[in-house]
């Protein structure tokens, strides 16, 4: 009855393990969508442009890319700053160039399926060493039959479109 008693045991030790390794698969379902923005003409260096995820009420999810690797420039983007300095989140993998006047850039951006369609927004914030910051140069709704338009934008970016990948 022991031996039995043992076995039972590690089994159900084994089972246990098994189960939180494999038996709960906790990654989302993501969708790749690929995004070309076009910045105006305007004069001066190039600018810091940040692309992130917010919910309905405007508040910051997660940072998808920031386009500026030179973090002394980061706080420039007033709201995005103060949002991640706290967060945590590493943006190095999400980093690149800054985007300079008249030039046009093409990124893929990995988003939940479950954010379509539930009030979540894209937004473009972008900012210009020593000249203006626009908090929202582009807010795009997450929802199948807005996000795939043509979205201008009010500061740097001329315009943004998004397709699925």
């Amino acid at each position: 009855m022991t031996v039995f008693i043992k076995s039972f045991t590690k089994l159900a030790f084994v089972v246990t393990i098994f189960t939180l390794l494999f038996g709960f698969n906790t990654k989302l379902e993501t969708t790749n969508y690929k995004c070309l923005i076009q910045m105006t003409n305007y004069a001066g260096p190039k600018a810091y442009l940040v692309i992130s995820l917010v919910d309905e009420d405007g508040k910051y999810v997660r940072t998808l890319e920031v386009n500026g690797n030179d973090e002394e420039w980061y706080e420039d983007l007033k709201e995005w700053w103060a949002y991640e300095r706290n967060t945590g989140q590493q943006i190095d993998g999400i980093t690149s160039a800054s985007v300079g006047n008249g030039e046009r850039k093409v990124t893929v951006l990995e988003l939940g399926k479950d954010k379509l369609d539930s009030g979540y927004k894209i937004r473009f914030e972008t900012a210009v060493e020593d000249q203006d910051y626009f908090t929202a140069d582009i807010e795009i709704p997450l929802t199948s039959d807005e996000m795939f338009s043509k979205y201008m934008g009010i500061g740097y970016i001329r315009y943004v479109r998004i397709i699925e990948n």
